[in-house]
């Protein structure tokens, strides 16, 4: 039985579920998620392993037209400098919609050498079922893809068949990590992404791009995680929003944080936050790299 082995990229627009199909697809939280386009901001590497392949799938930040401070153009770099590197591109859209920015992704797609599936996400979202099939055909023309797979990434339909289209469009290769190492990033980073989840879901509407959370201590010992974590804004009136009125969503934060980490973690987590102001961190060239958003890979 021949093995197959390589990396997939996943790639679209803000918003479109590129983090739910990872964690999804591997079976495990790893990418965050949430309402705001712009959630993800690093390119995350997932692996499934199973008997007969390894997935190595590359989440990266949504491409978006605009965007004027250096994280945002960091985050269109990102996006588009691994095209080149991969052995499959997935293409999400979402059921119905086709914007702007799907035909700015696409354009940068057009130029790889490898495969591209197409991934129709959100079906479940479709009431008119009749709607799906002229969409499906009509984006389908867009470019020579590998393959269309209308999925809900959100309520895991057709992610089976999706996973047997790109396993047979992968090279034959030996796995290329161990069957049992769920990413490359570390732990440190992995802790850090939780928190900020939490801070984007509860404080998404006042501090969309704000705010990023540094690790500073990470003892791990057998039965207790020991987390120190600094969470930077931008200006000092932030720095009020996300601790709150008599610290109350600076503790929300750090409950709903806690409870992540232990389920990943499999332990106790012991979670000490604390805000700091750092000017202009987003536009800063010299602060992203210092905050790990530069030279990833």
């Amino acid at each position: 039985m021949s093995y197959h082995s390589g990396y997939i990229a996943i790639l679209g627009r803000p918003n479109v579920g590129k983090s739910t199909l990872l964690n999804h697809l591997i079976g495990q939280k790893l990418s965050i998620t949430s309402r705001k386009p712009q959630t993800t901001r690093h390119q995350i590497l997932g692996i499934k392993t199973t008997d007969d392949a390894q997935f190595i799938f590359v989440d990266t930040p949504g491409l978006h037209k605009g965007g004027r401070q250096a994280l945002h153009r960091y985050l269109n770099r990102a996006a588009q400098s691994i095209v080149q590197d991969m052995d499959l591109i997935v293409f999400v859209v979402e059921a119905l919609r086709w914007e702007e920015e799907d035909d700015i992704v696409l354009s940068y797609i057009k130029n790889a050498s490898c495969p591209v599936i197409l991934v129709v996400n959100k079906i479940d979202l479709v009431k008119d079922k009749d709607q799906l099939l002229p969409y499906l055909e009509l984006v389908g023309k867009k470019h020579a893809f590998g393959g269309v797979v209308p999925v809900s990434a959100n309520k895991s339909l057709q992610l089976d068949t999706l996973l047997d289209l790109l396993k047979a469009k992968l090279p034959e290769s030996e796995a290329h990590y161990p069957a049992d190492q769920l990413t490359t990033r570390s732990s440190n980073f992995v802790a850090a992404e939780m928190i900020r989840e939490k801070i984007v879901r509860l404080l998404g509407d006042e501090l969309p791009y704000a705010t990023t959370v540094e690790i500073e201590k990470f003892e791990d010992s057998k039965k207790l995680l020991k987390l120190h974590a600094v969470i930077w804004v931008e200006r000092d009136n932030q720095k009020s929003i996300v601790i709150g009125k008599n610290g109350e969503k600076i503790k929300k934060i750090g409950m709903q944080a806690r409870k992540e980490l232990q389920n990943f973690f499999e332990k106790k987590v012991h979670l000490e936050t604390w805000v700091k102001v750092r000017k202009g961190w987003a536009d800063d060239e010299r602060a992203l790299q210092q905050l790990g958003y530069i030279d990833e890979f």
